[in-house]
């Protein structure tokens, strides 16, 4: 029952603040056309049939049965019956409205989803945001037996300096993406990707040749990957009663930085180490706890109704993290430059990166669900939202009719030519293009439901029983 209770508490926390997203840019439009003049027939908060309704002051204001956002109808800015359902006005009746203020109302959405991502940022910067390993590192600290970065002569240790003659900061991270070593080799399109990297002092260069996985079911095509992880240390997050871990002495929250006086770069080659290891023969792990360096000597055992050696240890996924307080300005600026990185992926006819591996509103109530399953979850979740609001922004102002980029152009083009585009014209070009848009957000929205956590779930890990000693 509680975790039914926890689930059902992540739910409405995902819902609220992913709806307080999409309410406050629509928000946005409201003020600006109130403020301008124009006529504001509904302002509704959620989709479907509405449960409730009421006018006040000539605005329908109504709470929908779907908890999808929201919508606010502007019947002098272009017809949107598509979307929000017929207008109850004759548009030829409604006074003229000009193309000024048209664009002023258009782009006050996009503004008011860049105020609130600000406000998130600088919240972020107060509290702080969890950076894991990968995010503040380029080291290697496993490379895959026979893969490509192996092939090309890249090791564990090796400091990755440019990928793709790009200069990389990091190995991995939504934020900021042109200095991840995993987006530059996803975003490559040649061949071979050069690699610059230091080892020992020493700068060298390898050509890298990428690989793509196969397609697994009807899921989202593969993108590159050259074989690598980055340098983490594990993490102990769980000993299991009785067995030589316990009886060794470690402790959950315990990092180990070497193992038999080698030093340990992955939880990967600790996995490879432990599973090949024969029973009975001690490791010796040195351990991290806190400020202490300890030496424990750990005798691997097979447990209960197993066939392999094990030490009882359950490694905590996410490893170390520290708290890091970006500043709002750069933060925000970052994600503008991962959109922007990401739609010039999209649209290069060169990149494997395509319109599919974008996510709609279920794969982002996803990441939201599993941000805030972590411990750090709500700081995380108001890290996401600076890129959210950000991408909401600037997807809306492309000029694609139906979204606020569309009706600036079409304010632009109406103010060049000195009087209003036809009203049938505009009818047919906004009809037209939402249904497209839904029809791609249904697109994006099957690839999104096959990543849900109930499609393809790993079992929990099973309990490691070791007979007591006496």
């Amino acid at each position: 029952m509680a975790d039914y209770l926890r689930v059902a508490g992540i739910l409405l926390e995902v819902l609220l603040l992913f709806n307080l997203i999409i309410i406050a840019h629509e928000l946005g439009h409201f003020l600006a056309a109130r403020w301008r003049g124009l006529v504001v027939e509904k302002f509704g908060i959620w989709f479907g049939k509405p449960i409730w309704k009421k006018t006040i002051g000539g605005v329908e204001y109504s709470l929908g049965s779907i908890p999808a956002g929201g919508f606010v109808a502007l019947p002098q800015l272009a017809p949107m019956e598509a979307v929000e359902g017929g207008s109850r006005h004759d548009r030829a009746a409604l006074p003229p409205v000009t193309a000024l203020d048209k664009i002023i109302v258009a782009v006050s959405g996009p503004v008011a989803s860049m105020t609130l991502a600000l406000l998130c940022a600088v919240i972020v910067w107060a509290v702080g945001r969890p950076v894991s390993q990968a995010e503040t590192t380029t080291v290697i600290g496993y490379v895959l037996p026979d893969g490509p970065a192996a092939k090309a002569g890249l090791e564990p240790g090796d400091k990755i300096l440019e990928v793709n003659r790009h200069p990389v900061t990091k190995f991995a991270g939504m934020g900021n993406m042109r200095q991840s070593v995993t987006w530059n080799v996803v975003r490559s399109e040649e061949p071979l990707i050069p690699v610059k990297f230091e080892r020992n002092g020493t700068v060298q260069t390898v050509e890298v040749e990428p690989v793509t996985p196969e397609r697994e079911g009807w899921g989202r095509r593969p993108l590159r990957q050259i074989g690598i992880l980055p340098a983490t240390t594990p993490m102990v997050a769980k000993v299991f009663p009785d067995s030589p871990a316990a009886a060794a002495g470690i402790r959950p929250r315990d990092l180990i930085t070497a193992v038999d006086g080698e030093p340990l770069l992955s939880l990967a080659s600790l996995s490879i180490f432990l599973n090949t290891h024969p029973a009975g023969e001690p490791i010796d792990l040195t351990v991290q706890r806190g400020d202490e360096t300890l030496q424990l000597a750990v005798t691997p055992l097979v447990p209960e109704g197993e066939d392999k050696p094990r030490v009882g240890i359950l490694w905590d996924d996410r490893g170390v993290t520290v708290l890091e307080h970006p500043n709002p300005i750069q933060l925000v600026v970052g994600s503008v430059r991962t959109m922007v990185d990401t739609l010039s992926a999209v649209f290069s006819p060169r990149s494997d990166i395509k319109a599919e591996h974008l996510s709609g509103p279920v794969g982002i109530m996803r990441i939201y669900y599993l941000l805030f399953e972590s411990p750090d979850g709500w700081r995380l979740a108001l890290w996401f939202s600076v890129v959210l609001n950000v991408n909401l922004a600037l997807l809306n102002l492309l000029p694609i009719p139906v979204l606020d980029g569309g009706h600036i152009t079409l304010a632009i083009i109406e103010a060049i030519r000195r009087k209003p585009i036809n009203v049938r014209v505009l009818e047919v070009v906004q009809s037209g293009f939402a249904f497209l848009i839904i029809g791609y957000m249904l697109y994006i929205t099957f690839f999104d439901v096959q990543d849900l956590p109930w499609r393809g779930k790993e079992e929990p890990p099973a309990e490691l029983k070791f007979t007591p000693k006496p």
